[in-house]
């Protein structure tokens, strides 16, 4: 998969629960599909973007729908303990991000 691709999808996803634009079954379908490194630190962008916002109910509400399908909790556990989420967290904070450049961000280290 190419890396604009790989962005695509991370994208994807990402806006999918923040937008409302998937459900979660269809959300699931692509979550599993994807770096477990990358749900992890998606879903924790989106938990710390909308902890204290006018959205948060929404937003927050889609994401623990599709956090409690399937094996995406254990998808994420093994992608906090993965060396890119480190990385990730103890040089960069979710807060001074936004969405494209975070995802292009990830993506990218994913990559190489």
């Amino acid at each position: 998969m190419s890396a604009e691709h790989a962005q695509k999808e991370a994208l994807r996803i990402l806006e999918g629960i923040e937008e409302g634009t998937m459900s979660a079954s269809d959300s699931q379908a692509v979550v599993e599909e994807a770096d477990p490194a990358l749900v992890y630190l998606i879903f924790t962008w989106l938990r710390k973007r909308y902890k204290e916002h006018t959205n948060s109910d929404a937003v927050i509400g889609r994401l623990v729908e599709v956090s409690n399908r399937g094996n995406i909790a254990k998808q994420m556990n093994e992608g906090k303990a993965d060396p890119v989420s480190r990385w990730f967290e103890e040089n960069y904070s979710y807060k001074d991000l936004e969405k494209k450049e975070f995802i292009e961000l990830v993506v990218d280290k994913l990559e190489t």
